[in-house]
């Protein structure tokens, strides 16, 4: 759910002991295995999801268990972090832009022949610090699967909001085709009101009444080769291709404090296109696996945000803004790695990945007079290109101390040259030890335990170079080409064990001692900017519980829970006080999941809560939150083995999401503050249909492929 993940290397299946890729399951069992040959392999066949009539692997992977599913970053920068906690066929894809989830929903359930859950160091380096990674297995018979999924939503004004996705892939001996494409349409309309004061007598300065139409299409195209004749000798290819585009129009009718009215209109309208390319090679060396992957990745960002102030009817213009953000990115990645199961009696996995990233963008602000003439604002970094030669080796070496207790050793050595020219010149060399060490003990029992301790360093943000007006908050966010990468000592323990059979209870405890933390600063140039403010500490308790209820007669009942208590500190720079870090870390964040399959049919209801997150500007106090549960229910009817139709509630008890902000003059060195604005937001109940169909298969679908 959270922290560090990279893939692994195809090659590491090779290294697999022989339960993690060969065991066999005894057709029709519907219970979870454990494999002889290996104590720490938990396998799910495909039988034991039947009941779930799945259509994907995305699916299949959801209903895994106690398992929480890790969707990674694709945003960061290399290869490192860009993946969740799931391997195919016990390596990582090579594609960055489509996401786990992505790649998951993409194969057909019908090819899924079972799921092994294990302690991430059975995957390689980069998955030895996790408790949990699943390995999808699929089948290898030849033959054609796929699925077609099509959803309407009726948002509460009417509207009806269509998508479709479709996948299929294509199996011929060792050689395997996916195609997927989809609509990516997922609008949505939200109303609600501003109310701005003057504090501390609380007079009445702003009312606004907004509606925001928001349009987020995310169509796609991608495309799959791959040649599997051995686990240590293959051949993949992938490609995608995703124009998206995010339009805004919010109607906002204001009256001020003098009693005048306004009919503003805000607009925004971003359009981005990633093309990528990527593949791997791996082929057998000196009793191990060699493995090459290389890819290709370019956005492009033409984004546009207008704000008119108009007078009441929108006829006369009273003045306004307009930006526009024109931004290249360019990423570059080859990794070359080596892993063999046994060298002097430890599994071993050795490489390093060279990766050349850029970013060209260029903001230009302008202030509208009520001519409507444009006059330019300058920023104090709004051009800049970045450039970036980033190169990381790294060893891991683990050991199987007994039966029930391993040991894995890691160590990375991360070094970057960084380039910042246009509007600021900041150059810098980086050099970085990253040592860590797992500890895993799976005794009989059922239980499982882990601890672990690494040290990670974060990648910068190349945006955060750049400075942004933000139209709809009336702020600027000022760039720092000077900031530094935040580097933190991170301590993990996990604890497992079955509950009432197939089910799970999970408990897990971290802390982390973070160095040059990245939060708000104050610049020179008067600005609010992102910036590295000293060390912080953040410690966090995690309870998951995933309980079948068949021995309390409610068969087919499965309840699910998960939860998680945090604290963050950092003494924060303005007021020399301690305060939770800025950005997403709420004290609390919990989730309760109530599935129910009868035959035919299933129904559900989820529902959740998070607490407060705050951002700690230099001249606001920004916080959101929600100001009740969030609810959503389905209703599910199975007429055949090959097709789903699923009735949905969003947002069920129509919560609204709220934002308060508290602003202080000239910032929050002065003790008390002059304004307070409250947001008020609610998209209220969307209704969905969706009907899933898959194709294909010798098994009717739904059920899972045999091997």
């Amino acid at each position: 759910m959270r922290y560090w993940v990279l893939g692994s290397s195809a090659a590491v299946l090779a290294a697999l002991p022989a339960a993690a890729s060969t065991a066999q399951i005894p057709p029709g069992d519907n219970a979870p295995h454990v494999s002889p040959t290996h104590a720490r392999t938990q396998i799910y066949p495909a039988d034991f999801f039947a009941p779930f009539a799945p259509t994907t692997a995305l699916d299949i992977v959801r209903q895994v268990p106690g398992f929480v599913l890790d969707l990674g970053n694709t945003d960061i920068r290399g290869f490192a972090g860009a993946a969740g906690n799931v391997v195919i066929n016990g390596a990582r894809p090579s594609s960055k832009s489509d996401s786990i989830e992505t790649q998951l929903s993409r194969i057909p359930a019908g090819r899924v022949v079972r799921v092994e859950v294990a302690s991430g160091d059975l995957y390689g380096t980069d998955y030895a610090g996790k408790a949990q990674v699943a390995n999808v297995i699929l089948s290898a018979d030849a033959g054609m699967d796929g699925n077609v999924t099509g959803k309407i939503r009726r948002l509460y004004t009417g509207r009806i909001v269509p998508d479709l996705s479709a996948s299929a892939m294509i199996k011929r001996g060792n050689s395997s085709f996916n195609l997927s494409a989809g609509t990516g349409r997922t609008d949505y309309i939200e109303e609600g009101t501003d109310t701005a004061v003057f504090l501390p007598s609380g007079d009445f300065k702003e009312f606004r009444r907004k509606v925001n139409d928001i349009r987020p299409h995310d169509p796609y195209v991608s495309v799959n080769w791959a040649l599997e004749p051995a686990a240590n000798e293959s051949v993949r290819l992938n490609a995608r291709f995703a124009p998206s585009k995010f339009d805004l129009i919010q109607s906002n009718h204001v009256t001020t404090f003098e009693g005048e009215e306004r009919d503003d209109r805000l607009t925004q309208d971003y359009d981005t296109r990633v093309i990528e390319f990527g593949g791997d090679v791996t082929r057998p060396l000196a009793g191990g696996a060699l493995k090459f992957v290389g890819l290709l990745n370019r956005r492009k960002r033409d984004a546009i945000e207008t704000y008119f102030f108009r007078s009441d009817g929108g006829e006369d213009l009273l003045g306004g803004f307009r930006q526009s953000d024109f931004s290249k990115r360019g990423e570059t990645i080859g990794r070359l790695s080596w892993s063999r199961p046994k060298v002097l009696g430890f599994s071993f996995e050795a490489g390093g990945e060279l990766a050349y990233n850029t970013l060209d963008s260029d903001v230009r602000l302008f202030e509208f007079d009520e001519d409507g003439s444009e006059v330019r604002i300058d920023l104090p970094i709004d051009q800049a290109t970045v450039k970036e030669l980033r190169g990381e080796l790294f060893v891991n070496a683990g050991r199987q101390i007994s039966k029930t207790f391993r040991v894995d050793l890691g160590l990375n050595y991360e070094v970057s040259r960084l380039k910042v020219r246009g509007d600021a010149t900041a150059d810098r060399s980086l050099r970085f030890l990253k040592p860590s060490l797992t500890l895993d003990w799976k005794p009989s029992g059922g239980w499982h335990g882990q601890v672990s301790i690494r040290r990670t360093v974060a990648q910068l943000d190349f945006y955060d170079f750049i400075s942004l007006a933000e139209l709809s908050s009336d702020r600027v966010n000022g760039g720092n080409a000077n900031l530094q990468p935040q580097r933190a000592w991170e301590v993990r323990g996990v604890v497992e064990h079955p509950l009432l059979g197939d089910g799970q209870v999970r408990l897990e405890g971290g802390f982390d001692r973070i160095s040059l933390l990245q939060d708000r600063i104050l610049t020179e140039d008067g600005f609010d900017a992102p910036g590295n403010i000293g060390t912080g500490k953040r410690r966090f308790v995690s309870f998951t519980a995933d309980a079948p209820l068949s021995r309390f007669g409610i068969k087919g009942g499965r309840l699910k829970f998960n939860g998680t208590l945090q604290r963050t500190r950092v003494e924060d720079p303005i007021t020399g006080r301690p305060r939770k870090f800025s950005g997403f870390f709420p004290n609390y964040d919990w989730e309760v999941e109530y599935r129910q399959d009868i035959g035919k049919f299933a129904y559900g209801l989820e529902v959740g809560r998070e607490g407060r997150i705050t951002f700690f500007r230099t001249d606001e106090l920004d916080s959101n939150f929600n100001n009740k549960v969030f609810g959503t229910a389905f209703v599910e009817y199975r007429p055949d083995a090959r097709t789903t139709v699923t009735f949905d509630i969003d947002n069920l008890f129509s919560s609204h999401g709220q934002r308060e902000r508290i602003f202080y003059t000239p910032n929050r060195t002065t003790p008390d503050p002059d304004e307070r604005e409250f947001r008020d937001r609610n998209y209220h109940r969307v209704f969905g249909l969706t009907v899933r169909r898959s194709f294909g298969g010798a098994n009717g679908g739904g059920g899972g492929a045999k091997s």
